[in-house]
């Protein structure tokens, strides 16, 4: 059977996630369906990460198999007309070798968590990102954030419903940038554990707020305990920004 990869953005307010769950509607779920739809034929979808309850995607890249061979570009509209009128929207459409695997073959995972400074309320962004009603300094966030950077034991930044084997992950990059009223934490890393980055975020939000200090960052990475980690930011501030893949698989 062809399989297709494609790339796909979705407002994760809807939804209880990627994933297919019994207690809501997934992206998954709605993606198959159009899949089904179009194909007359159970289809299962594969995505590149696991994205939580309102979390949001630029880029996820996700793989399925069709029974026979359609040109690309018919399957990105076909898809796109059968998922309507729910807030997902297939980007690109291309026809790859059963060995890709959107989620196995991915080697690197791309994030953006955006929080907003200002005390009005959001009237375009609501439950796109995160408000904050007082000022962050960036500076000192990035400060903190180069604690993070490279391989270590993130325990303290793990979820306790995480089902990852082990905690030691290799973040490659974590960049604090201002943008106008909009702080942007990026990160980037082959793998993350559950909750992760949002943990992270939420952190970084108390250096930013003078509640801790950069300092405080490495001491609570060095704890290895849950309770030593910051609050977890809401998950409509996150997005999962694009995974790369090695050339043979683009």
């Amino acid at each position: 059977m062809p399989r297709y990869k494609l790339t796909l953005e979705y407002d994760g307010t809807p939804f209880v996630g990627w994933q297919r769950q019994l207690n809501g509607l997934s992206v998954q779920q709605v993606l198959e369906d159009a899949a089904h739809n179009l194909s007359g034929h159970s289809v299962t979808a594969a995505g590149a990460g696991r994205t939580d309850t309102g979390v949001h995607a630029l880029g996820m890249t996700a793989h399925l198999d069709l029974e026979k061979s359609l040109p690309p570009h018919r399957v990105r509209d076909a898809l796109n007309h059968h998922m309507r009128p729910h807030p997902v929207g297939v980007l690109t459409a291309e026809e790859v070798s059963e060995d890709f695997h959107a989620r196995f073959s991915c080697f690197h995972r791309h994030y953006l968590y955006r929080i907003i400074c200002r005390r009005a309320p959001l009237a375009l962004d609501a439950k796109r990102v995160w408000r904050v009603g007082y000022e962050l300094d960036v500076g000192a966030m990035q400060a903190a954030a180069q604690h993070l950077v490279g391989k270590h034991d993130f325990t303290t930044f793990r979820s306790t419903h995480c089902q990852a084997k082990s905690p030691i992950k290799t973040l490659s990059t974590l960049i604090v940038s201002r943008h106008a009223d909009e702080v942007q934490i990026r990160c980037s890393a082959p793998s993350f554990l559950h909750n992760q980055v949002r943990s992270i975020a939420g952190t970084l939000e108390r250096v930013g707020a003078g509640r801790w200090q950069p300092a405080s960052v490495r001491e609570s990475l060095e704890a290895k305990t849950r309770s030593a980690c910051g609050p977890v930011a809401p998950p409509h501030g996150l997005y999962f920004v694009k995974a790369d893949y090695p050339p043979f698989d683009q």
